[in-house]
């Protein structure tokens, strides 16, 4: 049979750094809809997701039209060892 569950969320994790989500609206339009970090799996099994930016709505939006940006959330990026190792020294 396959691989047990708990063993593919596990290589998942290892694999799988950030995640972005696109999606299409409702007036057919794509947009990043989110980005987050992927830091690991907890005591159960579970993806451990860390939000870093979140897609919000503006008062521009209509039924017809979706307006908005993505916005940072207050989550701090937690995995910076690769992005330094790559020379980024700003702050995550």
């Amino acid at each position: 049979a396959g691989l047990p569950l708990p063993a593919i969320r596990q290589q998942i994790s290892s694999a799988v750094d950030i995640i972005i989500h696109l999606s299409r609206l409702r007036d057919h339009s794509r947009k990043t809809m989110a980005i987050t970090e992927v830091l690991g799996i907890d005591e159960q099994g579970n993806i451990i997701l860390n939000p870093l930016y979140e897609f919000t709505e503006d008062e521009n939006s209509t039924m017809e039209h979706v307006s908005g940006s993505l916005k940072r959330t207050a989550n701090e990026m937690q995995n910076i060892f690769k992005l330094q190792l790559a020379g980024y020294t700003q702050k995550f």
